[in-house]
């Protein structure tokens, strides 16, 4: 399967996973929902990385290669910079409506283009600008729709908790291509220790929100925390498998990671009964363009 068709996979799985997020903050304590939904993840690596470890039988595409000291760094490396990202996101996506939030975080191939291009030398081909700049203007006039609901981008702290988030998403995937293309770490080695370390990280947060030391809401056990993991790691699986692939880019694949949005738009309007169908349909479609550019570019 080619790099663009699992990317694209990727973002259906991570629209999914957006949903079942905010189901499970609505009006539930953000941190153990975090916690336990990354723990979901690491139960499923932890036993493939013990029997990689031992040597047994087992799916080539699922086996964790061993390490040396500062591959483990480089990975606690990316797991603090996620788990720093997903604790302001997951703030911003409870405080906020899901087709604004959405939106919002879509802008992080903005950044990630910026840093690729910039950095890592890569030459988006005529017909991918094409496409990358009309999905960037849609997004970015998502973000005036905002105002229509009464969200004033300047002031609003839940905005800026979710434009904290993006930075730190796209500095993140551009550290996905370094870890896999650079270094060379098979997609299921960065995948499982990126994962297990994120407990380690987030654990310490988990445990003083239990203890008080800041101001905590009440926390309800849902079955949707544990599709929060499921699905991100499907999702995730794929998409380190996608930039993996020679020839992959990162500012392209960003960009269509990013059209979960067409799935958290949905589920906003229609699950959770947000408004504004129309404005924000018209920006969806100038994504749909600049993905079909996409693809006609590189299939």
């Amino acid at each position: 399967m080619s790099w663009v068709a699992l990317s694209l996979l990727s973002a259906l799985l991570l629209g999914l996973y957006d949903l079942a997020k905010k189901h499970a903050l609505r009006e539930n304590a953000v941190l153990p929902v975090l916690f336990f939904g990354v723990l979901a993840s690491a139960a499923v690596w932890l036993p493939l990385v013990l029997m990689s470890s031992l040597g047994l039988s087992m799916p080539d595409v699922l086996r964790v290669e061993e390490m040396n000291p500062v591959n483990f760094l480089q990975l606690f490396a990316k797991s603090s910079l996620v788990g720093t990202a997903w604790i302001f996101g997951y703030f911003a996506l409870k405080h906020l409506p899901l087709s604004i939030a959405g939106p919002v975080r879509a802008t992080s191939p903005l950044w990630t283009i910026l840093i690729a291009v910039s950095f890592m030398h890569e030459r988006p081909g005529f017909w991918q600008w094409i496409g990358l700049s009309i999905v960037l203007i849609a997004f970015y006039a998502f973000s005036f729709v905002g105002k229509l609901e009464g969200i004033h981008f300047r002031k609003d702290k839940w905005i800026g908790f979710m434009i904290a988030a993006t930075l730190l998403g796209a500095l993140s995937a551009v550290y996905d291509k370094y870890l896999l293309q650079n270094i060379g770490l098979r997609p299921a080695t960065v995948q499982a220790w990126f994962t297990i370390f994120l407990v380690v990280y987030l654990a310490p947060f988990y445990f003083l929100w239990r203890q008080g030391k800041w101001p905590r809401s009440d926390f309800q056990w849902r079955w949707s925390i544990l599709f929060i993991g499921l699905l991100l790691l499907l999702a995730d699986f794929l998409y380190f498998t996608a930039v993996q692939q020679e020839g992959a880019l990162i500012s392209v694949i960003s960009p269509i990671r990013r059209c979960a949005v067409f799935i958290t738009f949905l589920g906003g309007i229609f699950l959770m009964k947000e408004k504004n169908f129309w404005p924000k349909l018209l920006c969806i479609c100038g994504m749909l363009l600049g993905i079909l550019l996409l693809n006609l570019k590189t299939a």
